[in-house]
């Protein structure tokens, strides 16, 4: 199943570059990777503590 989803995005940024220049496929990558992240977020594999706590050592 990744390996087809990668390959879809893949063939989706080069369509972006390829047809709208280097700032659509930039576009298109940013997009692409917030929409990751929050797929992920909602499937509950990431939360949103992971992005704003340091890592490391627990200061408490």
């Amino acid at each position: 199943m990744l390996p087809a989803f990668c390959l879809a995005v893949g063939m989706a940024l080069g369509f972006a570059g390829y047809f709208g220049g280097f700032g659509a496929f930039l576009l298109v990558a940013a997009l692409g990777a917030i929409g990751f992240v929050v797929g992920r977020l909602l499937e509950g594999d990431l939360e949103f503590g992971d992005f704003v706590r340091p890592r490391g050592r627990n200061r408490r």
